[in-house]
């Protein structure tokens, strides 16, 4: 065995990011924090914009007057200014780049000479300093353009400085000249500024600069010593300094790399020979530095990781197992028969060699036994304990096999309450009873299933009660009180590979699986498993280790830890130290402050705190808004587009340097589900006419979810999908629907009109027929009147009824063509009729007529041929079936409004009797075309003719005809 002595020392780890990462060039000059707290670096190929995650560049087809951009400045409104090298302007405002094409501004600050200094005063106005002999001024409306007149004093390099009194300084390489609101004017000054790459303007408006004898700072015309710096540091200035005023420590960039001093004169150095060009902190106190070969970012304090390798003093850069000792020492196995142990107080490593290089070339895994103060060490093909390590590290033992037989070890388990050790082998797992008074094994002396299992294991674990548990080729099972329980055959998910073991304080066993995360098991139950769903870098888990009942987890692609479990449990990883923290860690240990990560690298220390875990929740930015192709300002917060084929493209990004692991998630309305996305640009086509309110946050790893950005955009409908083209189409649809429903409704009702029309005058034509044949029983007894006159020679008699008759046929005849008549010829009409009546019956039939004064019977028109009918059935069936006779009573008179009223009165025997007393049921023909005719005139007539047909209480019959006046 071999021991060497000697101290080591740690390096900060630096992520670098280049051209490879997706940086614009490696040749990087400049770097800026905007407000949002993107950082934009300035380089020979345009420039990038970093949001922790991805790199977005910008280069002359984008807006940039020049590919090489020298330096950047943001002012008061947000607007971003970007200095060429071939001396245009151009700044970034709203998402859009602004340079002389598109704005008269910058054309007419078209300089063609290098501006090194920019300032914004407190009016507003702003100035530029350039290498030449010019600085210029505009106040918002003018430009004003100053020159030097004197060949000494020349505004070369001019750096721009505005006091607590708003006056204007101008500090160069050849003078220090004062504005006097009309010209620049020679001033002397102590204040000496190496350049303007050293000089600052504070918020305060005080002046931090570099001289020749170190940091000062110029405040209310006094000059202070801030921090001296040596001569060799300033010396080699090569680019812009950066001050911390809370730390009172200056960052110098140098040829050499990156120098901080405090006002202690303590110094620290960070990226050794390489040249610096630029040094700045953001607002999440991380360093960034800008060079020629990229740019490198020192994270804060907090989140820092640093390296150990074989350059700082380790016996190899390749660590494959890390374990601590009760006396603050790490035991590190590494690749070449070695095992370092590290003092962590003095940073002092001794190293241990083995003397069988080829079977203990890779220590893969390392454990203290506490109570018996030893080392346990394992490799592929032998394991070893080095004992009493406090006073000694020669005293080894190496395990052995009575006949000598090959084995290969998996993993091993010491049990802290007894002597028991438990193997892993490739051919079963195998245990020992007294690890300290008998470190061997007989492979052939083992029994099955009582100290030996067979089938190839994985890993071997003895819980705080001192039961083994072990996975192999079929799953996990567990020896306890000598039996064996198979728990694999309980729960398929323990039938996976379980590449290592732990237990809670609870009881609750952690299992690392191999490619289905983390498994918690408690009571024979699966009461929780972690997934890459639930935040972890992956789902094959390699280790665990347990501190502080919270569960640090190392998979193939990174680190992870747990915390807060079983009640809000959450998954972190540490995702700024990928290069490093990512698929090459070998294994770990946690203590109370620092985290140790055995890597092929080195060994990686952290010094984790809770605070670490609880971040700031990402606050989302959208970077841009293009429409068809056209740039619009992301600021805005409405936008109102015309219909068609729109297409809207948004990029957005949240700000993160700790973690790349960002989920974004977006919505077009407030009422639509979120959609969860990865991508950082969303393309919205042909969307329909609405209003959108377009919607997206973002989360950091598994934590919550950020504050949205919002823009909020109209799409204006069609003309004829708007409402008073609608309203005009209903209007219009339901004028026609109108039309042609009153159309279809005439035609049906003329059609029905006609045919009431040509049923009426065949009813017509039936009555007119009926009524030019007239009673045959009334023409027969009228000829017998008057052949009876002739008889008894009364001529006189014979020639008024013949007359009476004559005149009758005549009326019959006129009446009989026509539809209406009026109602003076009707009554004309029915007295000669009830005449001759009369004549025949004589004393037996007595009538009379009852008509209103009110009435003119020229002008009131009525039904032809209406009452004959209905006088004629009242003394043929009324009064001659009654021996006395009876009379008949016609009135005529108008009722309601509008209509006339005619009843027909007789004291007869009465309908309902006459009806009684025949046998048959008969209908006067006459009567029954009346009726008819008179139904079917109401109907075509706007108002209907009411006809009723009763009998008195005993005897009689009243007919009543009311007929609308014409």
């Amino acid at each position: 065995m071999i021991n060497g002595s000697n101290a080591v020392a740690q390096m900060t780890y630096l992520p670098h990011y280049t051209s490879k990462n997706g940086l614009a060039s490696n040749n990087c000059y400049y770097i800026l924090q905007d407000q949002k707290g993107f950082i934009w670096i300035a380089t020979d190929n345009g420039i990038s914009r970093f949001d922790g995650t991805n790199f977005q560049n910008f280069t002359i087809e984008d807006g940039l007057p020049d590919t090489q951009i020298l330096q950047m400045k943001e002012d008061k409104f947000g607007r971003i200014w970007f200095f060429a090298l071939n001396g245009q302007l151009s700044y970034l405002q709203d998402g859009k780049f602004y340079n002389q094409d598109n704005s008269q501004l910058l054309k007419r600050l078209s300089l063609n000479t290098v501006i090194v200094s920019f300032l914004m005063d407190k009016q507003g106005r702003i100035w530029l300093g350039t290498n030449s002999n010019l600085i210029v001024c505009w106040d918002g409306k003018r430009i004003r353009k100053y020159v030097s007149p004197n060949p000494k004093d020349k505004f070369i390099n001019a750096f721009i400085h505005e006091d607590e009194n708003g006056d204007i300084y101008s500090y160069s390489d050849l003078s220090v000249q004062k504005f006097n609101g009309a010209t620049f004017s020679i001033l002397k000054s102590n204040v000496q500024p190496l350049s303007y790459m050293t000089a600052i303007n504070t918020k305060s408006k005080s002046l931090i600069y570099l001289d020749k004898s170190g940091l000062k700072e110029l405040s209310k015309g006094n000059i202070n010593s801030i921090i001296s710096i040596p001569q060799n540091l300033i010396k080699n200035m090569s680019g812009y300094f950066y001050y911390d005023s809370a730390a009172k420590e200056v960052w110098i960039a140098n040829a050499n790399g990156s120098f901080a001093l405090d006002k202690n004169g303590k110094t620290v150095q960070y990226l050794q020979d390489i040249p610096v060009n630029q040094v700045i902190k953001d607002s999440n106190k991380n360093m960034w530095f800008a060079t020629n070969v990229g740019i490198y970012m020192l994270p804060n304090a907090s989140n820092r990781l640093s390296i150990i390798d074989a350059e700082s003093g380790l016996s190899s850069n390749v660590i494959k197992s890390i374990t601590k000792d009760g006396k603050n020492r790490l035991w590190l196995g590494t690749d070449d028969a070695v095992i370092d142990v590290l003092t962590i107080n003095n940073y002092q490593v001794n190293e241990i060699g083995l003397d069988d290089f080829k079977k203990y070339k890779t220590i893969k895994q390392l454990n203290f036994d506490p109570k018996n103060q030893s080392i346990y060490f394992s490799s592929d093909y032998g394991m070893g304990v080095f004992k009493n390590i406090y006073s000694t590290t020669n005293e080894v033992n190496y395990l052995k096999e009575a006949n000598n037989s090959m084995f290969v070890i998996k993993h091993f388990s010491v049990d802290e309450k007894s002597n028991r050790l438990a193997l892993a082998l490739s051919s079963g797992v195998v245990f020992l009873s007294d690890r300290i008074n008998n470190f061997e094994f007989n492979s052939l002396k083992y029994r099955e299933k009582e100290d030996f299992f067979k089938d190839r294991s994985y890993h071997v674990f003895y819980d705080r009660t001192g039961n083994l548990w072990f996975s192999n080729i079929n799953g996990l099972s567990q020896f306890v009180n000598g039996k064996l329980v198979k728990h694999f055959e309980k729960h398929p998910l323990l039938t996976k590979r379980i590449n290592d073991i732990r237990q809670l304080a609870d009881g609750t066993l952690i299992l690392a699986t191999d490619g289905y995360g983390l498994l918690f098991y408690k009571n024979d139950q699966i009461v929780k498993q972690i997934t890459q769903k639930d935040g972890l870098t992956n789902d094959i888990c390699t280790k665990i280790f347990v501190k502080n009942n919270e569960i640090w987890v190392l998979t193939n692609k990174g680190v992870n830890k747990i915390a807060n479990y079983p009640e809000k449990l959450s998954v972190a990883n540490f995702d700024y130290g990928k290069d490093l923290l990512s698929d090459d860690i070998n294994s770990l240990f946690i203590d109370d402050s620092t985290a140790y990560f055995a890597t092929n690298k080195g060994l990686i220390l952290f010094k984790y705190n809770n605070k670490n875990i609880s971040r700031n929740l990402p606050k989302v930015y959208v970077t841009s808004i293009i429409k068809d192709k056209d740039r619009l300002p992301v600021n805005q917060k409405n936008f109102t587009f015309e219909t068609g084929n729109n297409t809207i493209l948004f990029t957005f990004s949240a700000v993160d340097f700790t973690t790349s692991d960002i989920t974004y998630r977006y919505r077009l309305s407030e009422n639509s589900a979120w959609v969860e996305t990865r991508t950082r640009r969303l393309d919205f086509s042909s969307l329909q006419s609405g209003e959108y309110n377009f919607e997206v946050s973002a989360k950091s790893q598994n934590g919550n979810w950020g504050p949205s950005a919002k823009i909020s955009f109209t799409i204006t409908k069609h003309f004829w999908q708007s409402l008073w083209f609608l309203s005009i189409l209903i209007l219009l649809v339901a004028y026609i629907f109108y039309k042609v429903a009153v159309y279809i409704t005439r035609k049906q009702k003329d059609k029905e009109q006609e045919q009431l029309l040509l049923k009426n005058k065949v009813l017509m034509l039936e009555q007119q027929a009926l009524q030019a044949m007239m009673n045959p029983h009334f023409v027969f007894n009228v000829m017998n009147s008057i052949q009876h006159y002739i008889n008894t020679q009364n001529t006189a008699s014979a020639n008024r009824v013949l007359t009476g008759f004559a005149r009758l046929i005549r009326k019959n005849l006129e009446i009989c063509t026509k539809s209406y008549i009026s109602l003076e010829e009707e009554l004309e009409y029915l007295n000669l009729y009830l005449k001759l009546e009369k004549n025949r019956f004589g004393d037996k039939l007595k009538y009379s007529f009852l008509i209103d004064d009110q009435i003119d019977k020229e002008e009131t028109l009525i039904p032809s041929m209406l009452l004959q009918p209905y006088v004629e059935n009242a003394i043929w069936h009324g009064i001659m079936p009654k021996e006395t006779g009876g009379e008949i009573q016609i009135n005529i008179k108008i009722d309601v409004p509008e209509y006339l009223n005619i009843e027909i009165i007789d004291d007869g025997v009465g309908i309902d009797n006459s009806l009684k007393e025949k046998k048959e049921t008969h209908i006067s023909k006459g009567m029954q075309l009346t009726k008819e005719r008179l139904h079917l005139l109401g109907q075509i007539a706007a108002k209907p003719i009411h006809l009723s047909v009763k009998q008195k209480a005993i005897n009689g019959t009243i007919v009543s005809i009311s007929i609308p006046l014409k």
